[in-house]
């Protein structure tokens, strides 16, 4: 590599820096917006997004992937359950445990909320071809895993 090409790499990881905090910033004043709509809060939030990826989940599960305490999590639940977004139902295959699901009814869910949003996508998607699209989605899946760890990381106690 060239000292220009040192150079221009410089210049570009930085301007990528900077983009990829812009984005995160108008990402959480989009879902902050989206969960103020909905009556619900950022942990509320995160939580449906878990059962609508992953399906029904056990409060361990989601204590596991929200990091809040079990007892946060039921807490969490008992709000969710009262405004008519989740239910408890036995768990499929051991009766004595309860797994969380989407209500089927979900009150003024984001799915109508979002087809503008989704709309916006798909045309700014129209500006790039396939490949493109594959490098931003191989780039994005890389990020999420750093940020995972680095996210784990400072809510780690230190030893």
């Amino acid at each position: 590599m060239t000292k220009r090409d040192g150079a221009e790499r410089a210049e570009v990881l930085g301007r990528l820096v900077e983009v990829g905090r812009a984005h995160g910033a108008v990402t959480v004043l989009f879902h902050s917006a989206l969960a103020a709509r909905l009556g619900l809060n950022a942990t509320e939030m995160r939580t449906l997004d878990h059962l609508r990826r992953e399906g029904p989940l056990t409060a361990k599960d989601l204590a596991g992937l929200t990091g809040l305490a079990p007892a946060s999590v039921t807490g969490l639940l008992d709000r969710l359950e009262t405004k008519g977004f989740v239910r408890r139902v036995k768990h499929p295959t051991d009766k004595r445990r309860v797994v969380v699901e989407l209500s089927e009814e979900e009150p003024a869910g984001p799915a109508g909320l979002l087809d503008d949003w989704a709309r916006e996508v798909a045309e700014a998607c129209a500006e790039f071809d396939t490949g493109e699209l594959e490098t931003v989605i191989r780039f994005l899946s890389v990020m999420d895993e750093r940020q995972r760890a680095a996210a784990a990381r400072l809510t780690t106690p230190p030893s």
